[in-house]
């Protein structure tokens, strides 16, 4: 027999408090990265470089508070007595991070590393005569499959919000 919550229990109220700071950490943390991105264009050279790493450097702590958001809510479904993993919002929900984590390891994790280590490589050496650096069609090829995954990534975020206060299915 498992012990069961109800919502005005203290131990609910404590797992939904750190659900929703490791929402608001971990998604606040790279929600706005197509701003960095914006002005690490402005910004050729160290300055832009600088500005991309730190971005990566955050991103990589919000991660992690990413990784805990289905872990709390998870939890609060497990030993809640208000809902169910039957309940289309809390399937629907699980469904649409592990497409966003997809999203984000497939394309905007490793084309931020490597657009790090393509700024980096051309500070590195001088341009070659009668064209701009090679790295740069790749980086431009890296951030327009980027800007394409970007709105998926905030689109799938509007759609957890939607669940998470509609709880159709509840």
């Amino acid at each position: 027999m498992t012990a069961s919550l109800s919502t005005t229990d203290t131990l609910y109220r404590v797992l939904l408090l750190i659900h929703i700071i490791t929402v608001i950490v971990g998604m606040g943390g790279v929600t706005l990265n197509a701003l960095y991105a914006a002005e690490i264009r402005k910004r050729p050279g160290p300055g832009g470089r600088a500005i991309g790493e730190a971005n990566f450097a955050v991103s990589e702590v919000a991660e992690k508070f990413i990784y805990a958001i289905p872990v709390t809510g998870i939890l609060m479904v497990a030993f809640g007595s208000s809902w169910s993993f039957g309940e289309t919002w809390v399937w629907l929900s699980l469904v649409v991070y592990v497409i966003g984590i997809g999203i984000s390891h497939s394309v905007m994790i490793p084309g931020a590393r490597r657009m790090n280590a393509l700024m980096l490589e051309m500070e590195q050496g001088p341009p070659p005569a009668g064209g701009p650096p090679p790295q740069v069609a790749e980086i431009q090829s890296i951030g327009a499959r980027m800007a394409k995954a970007g709105p998926i990534l905030h689109l799938s975020l509007v759609v957890l919000i939607v669940l998470m206060i509609w709880k159709p299915g509840a």
